[in-house]
Parts: structure tokens; sequence; C-alpha cells
């Protein structure tokens, strides 16, 4: 429809799926998560890891917020007219242009071109937050001028950043960074914004797989081009499979769960959905740990073996980890299925220390959380019917 009032879409709405438009505002992110993933290469191979993952968390925490944003309010007010379809296209010019200010703010700490993708997305956001405003009465028209006050103080903070001394802006960043989580904590105070959990979670997995398939494609990228130069395929070979039972398993595991059954108020929600922070820059993280393998198997990389190791270890097992917690654990019976996960994140961090072949070993480790969580859940659904998960696994 060209016009149509914006209001609240039904939280019990039924067959509620994601839109052609929600899907290619997702696609648009893979070139930030690319960008953000190059830079953590580059700083884990020349032996920088702390500033190679503290640069990372600042910008991928900037490609999740800009999503988080669209994602939530989507849920919420999508009316699909041509006013909001306009609205969504200038958010995705936004994020491009973040992208593009990626390695600028990675290596330079140069936010400029960043602020800017941001100010786009925000002048767009924030639009619509005053149109849900404007038909909304009561708490849900507060909670949605909230929303938009919340937008343009933050973005005043971080277009004041960019005239602030090089050396306290990553400290003023962790102060924007409170206070951009702060905001939907308290519009929703006084009122709970009708997201629809079915849509939520769905969008959430849509976005976990675009961050999987990134971190597929940018490690057979690696691989193709490490061929190519080194024919090395006896080294090559072990990292290629092992990362690839990795993001296989990864896939499994979270998707092993109807988590929309946990997510029935913003109690459960909003930890649940801050969370995937971590979850979705620990998933594109393995991908630019691949890489670092790779790179070190053909001598590119000046790190040691173990360095090398971990660079995939430690965001496999962060996301392992960060799933159980988020995920899982809602829906384990029993010390031994709630273990699994846990258990399994700490035999991955293990592997770092097991030589050349320690990316095929996290990967059959992976592969065997699987194969026991699959294991355990099918006993728990023979052993009775109320067992509250499926025997997808773990």
């Amino acid at each position: 429809m060209a016009y149509t009032p914006m209001t609240a879409r039904s939280p019990d709405e039924g067959h509620r799926a994601a839109t052609p438009l929600e899907l290619f505002f997702d696609l648009c992110f893979v070139v930030a998560i690319a960008q953000a993933g190059a830079r953590l290469v580059h700083a884990l191979a020349e032996g920088h890891p702390g500033t190679g993952v503290i640069g990372y968390f600042f910008v991928f925490f900037g490609v999740w917020w800009a999503w988080m944003n669209f994602t939530w309010f989507a849920s919420a007010y999508d009316c699909d007219d041509v006013p909001y379809r306009i609205a969504t296209l200038v958010q995705i010019a936004g994020v491009l242009v973040y992208a593009a200010g990626v390695s600028r703010a990675f290596d330079d700490n140069d936010w400029a071109v960043a602020v800017i993708g941001y100010l786009i997305m925000r002048v767009a956001l924030t639009a619509q937050w005053l149109r849900a405003a404007a038909g909304e009465s009561g708490p849900a028209r507060k909670a949605a001028f909230t929303y938009a006050v919340g937008l343009l103080v933050c973005q005043a903070g971080w277009v004041g950043l960019l005239f602030a001394p090089d050396d306290s802006r990553r400290r003023l960043f962790v102060v924007l960074l409170v206070a951009e989580l702060l905001v939907p904590v308290l519009a929703e105070r006084g009122h709970q914004t009708p997201w629809h959990a079915h849509h939520i979670v769905e969008r959430y997995g849509l976005f976990t797989i675009i961050v999987l398939g990134e971190t597929i494609a940018a490690s057979t990228v690696a691989v193709k081009s490490a061929l190519d130069e080194h024919e090395a395929l006896d080294q090559l070979l072990p990292i290629a499979a092992g990362g690839l039972l990795i993001v296989f398993a990864a896939w499994w595991i979270y998707f092993a769960v109807p988590m929309h059954e946990h997510l029935n108020s913003n109690r459960e929600a909003i930890p649940w959905g801050y969370g995937h922070l971590l979850v979705f820059g620990a998933g594109a993280a393995i991908g630019a740990g691949i890489e670092v393998a790779v790179e070190h198997a053909v001598g590119k990389a000046h790190i040691s073996q173990v360095a090398a190791n971990a660079s995939v270890t430690v965001p496999s097992a962060l996301f392992l980890l960060m799933v159980w917690l988020l995920h899982s654990r809602h829906f384990k019976r029993g010390p031994a299925q709630q273990l699994t996960l846990p258990l399994s994140a700490l035999a991955v961090l293990a592997c770092t220390w097991t030589g050349t072949y320690a990316v095929l070993w996290a990967g059959l480790v992976a592969t065997a959380t699987v194969a026991v969580g699959v294991t355990l859940a099918g006993r728990s659904a023979r052993s009775g019917p109320t067992a509250p998960f499926s025997t997808a696994g773990v």
C-alpha cells in the first residue's frame, strides 16, 4: 500500500514470518561483517591480539546494534507501506556507509565515516519511531517517544565523539555503548513493545545463518588463495575440514531448541537479545580465526602455533558457551544434558595445545557434541511425552 497508519502488530499474530525486505536488510550487513573480520585477521596474524579483539568488538558492536534497532522495531510496527520501505532502504544505505568506515575505525581510531553511516540510519529510524508514536496513545506513545529521544541523544554523543581527543575515544565509546543499551530498558519500563516471539527468534536465526555463511565464504577464499600460492594441501586440508565441522556443528547446535517458547516478556527477551552480541561476534570470528590458521600454515602469519590455534578455538568455545547460556539450558533435563555444551567448550579450548591438527580436533569435538546431544535428547524424548525439546540435538 502507498500509505497506511502505523499501528502495533499483534504479538500473537499467526504465521508471522520474515519479509523479503527484512532479508534484504540482513544481507546488506555481510559487507560490514566481512570488513570487521578482515581487520581482525590482519591484527591476529601480525601478533596483536589485544588491539585486534578490542577493535573488532567495537566495530562489530556497531553492526549488531544497527541490526538490533531495526529488527525489534520491525517486529512491532512493520506496516510495509511505501514510507516504511523507503525509511528501511535509507537505513540500508547507512549500513553500507558504516561498512565503508570500518577499516578506518579499526586501524586508525577514525570514526568519522562510521558515525556518518549511523547518522543516516538514525535519521530514518527516529522518523519511524515518531511515526509509531503518532499512531499510539498512552504508555505505548510514551515508549515510542522515549525511543526517538534516546536515539537522538545517543547519536549526538557519537557525533561529539569525533571531536574528542584520540586517546580518549575508546573510553568514551564504552560510555556511549552503555547509553545505547539503556535506551530500550528505559523505553520499555512502563510498556512492553509488542514484539512477536516467533518472528524475533526467526530473525535472529536468519542473522546467525548469515554470520556462519560469511565464515564459510571467508574460509573458502583463504584456503583457495593459500593453495594457489603454496599448494600446501597436506597442511590446509585438516584446517578446512575442521573449520567446516565447527561451522556445521554451530548451525546444528544453535537451531536445536524451540527458543520462541521461552521468550514470554522483556525479562527474558532483553538479556537474550543483548547476549547475541557475543553469539554473532564469535560466529563471525570463527571465520577470521580459520583464515589466521591458514596464513600460519603457509608461513604468512607471524605468530606461534598456539596463537594460531587459539584464533579458532577461542571463538568456537565462546559460541558454544553463549548458545548454552542463552538457548539450550532452558530446555535441558538432568546434569548430563546441562553439562554437554559447557564441557564441549572446555574441550574445544583444550584443542588449542594439540599442535598443527588443532582445528581438526576442535571440529571433531564439535561433531561429537552434536552426536552426544542428539543421543541424550532422544533418550529423554523416549522416557516420556513431556520432553520440552526435539531430538534434533544439543
